[in-house]
């Protein structure tokens, strides 16, 4: 038989409405020990409370949606897990679905969202440009997590990628380096137009002048950084230090060096960005910025958690910043 609240209530020496009042957090008066000995008691009786119950007291499911295009990809599964972290301990379940980048996909897993009451439901890495009318229609809480938006005003949390980007080059200069190339990104990514501005700015930041012949374009995948690479040493012969947009270009930085005769990090040091599995076997380790995925996942569920609760309809964006992991290819200790 289930433990009730009746149960809790009895070996606890206290009222049902007593015992109610501390596990729902009702705003009413309870002593602090009289609480302590409550919550104490539910736990050593394994109480659970009726979720079905309360949900049709409260017109809450306590579940949280979560969709994602891809929740094995690098990135999701870190997100996922901040999300759940945060929420678990406010007691919500979260419910997960992979749209496979397909828009239709999506919206028919909000429309089984909202079918079951669903109260809330979180974006990880979608296709969105902007909040689409369906998920206004549906009058549930929304937020967004790793997605810029064009249009302003959306409620997302997102990588300060202009930060990471300034964290690795800084890191360069102050281990001496002046002809620092930079592997950017495709065109028309956020991240490669962002990370190439914070770039520039520790270099001015350092009365570096920016010199365009220092920066190439990549893929973000291993051979287009290897096809970078070779472009920036036959650009660029006398550079010392290379700033790869991604790790996997890092990856494809060094094995070009390697192929021109050149050691890492002695005759050239190399950073990557996002601190992905290979960052940590690769050899030479690569020294990396953080994506802040774990983070960015908590930052989401905080943001969902204020909006259940009826917090402002003003959109926000929560930019979290990641942080500089050093490793052996800069060759600094």
């Amino acid at each position: 038989m289930p433990v009730t609240i009746r149960d809790v209530a009895e070996a606890a020496g206290v009222s049902i409405a007593t015992v109610s009042r501390v596990l729902n957090n009702k705003d009413h008066p309870v002593g602090a020990a009289t609480r302590k000995r409550i919550l104490h008691t539910a736990e050593n009786l394994g109480y659970r409370p009726n979720v079905a119950a309360r949900s049709l007291r409260t017109e809450r499911s306590s579940t949280v949606g979560i969709i994602a295009d891809d929740i094995i990809g690098p990135f999701a599964t870190k997100i996922i897990r901040g999300i759940q972290d945060r929420l678990k301990p406010r007691g919500y379940l979260c419910v997960i679905i992979s749209a496979d980048w397909d828009p239709d996909t999506e919206r028919e897993a909000i429309r089984d969202l909202v079918s079951r009451s669903i109260d809330g439901i979180i974006f990880c890495e979608t296709w969105h440009k902007a909040a689409v009318e369906m998920l206004d229609v549906a009058s549930k809480p929304y937020v967004f997590v790793h997605r810029q938006f064009a249009v302003p005003g959306q409620f997302s949390a997102i990588p300060d990628e202009q930060f990471g980007a300034q964290l690795a080059t800084a890191h360069l200069i102050r281990a001496g380096h002046r002809r620092i190339g930079y592997i950017n990104g495709p065109e028309h990514f956020y991240a490669s137009e962002v990370r190439l501005q914070g770039y520039q700015l520790e270099l001015a930041r350092a009365n570096i002048a920016y010199d365009p012949a220092l920066v190439v374009r990549g893929d973000w995948q291993v051979d287009g950084g290897y096809a970078a690479a070779r472009q920036l040493l036959h650009a660029v012969p006398r550079l010392t230090a290379i700033f790869a947009g991604n790790d996997l270009m890092a990856a494809g930085t060094i094995y070009a060096l390697r192929d021109a005769g050149l050691q890492v990090p002695q005759d050239v040091a190399v950073v990557g960005y996002d601190d992905r599995e290979i960052s940590r076997i690769f050899r030479p380790a690569l020294t990396t910025v953080t994506l802040p995925c774990y983070e960015m996942g908590a930052a989401s569920a905080h943001m969902l958690l204020e909006r259940m609760a009826g917090g402002s309809d003003a959109g926000e964006e929560v930019k979290v910043r990641g942080q500089l992991i050093v490793r052996q290819s800069c060759g600094v200790a």
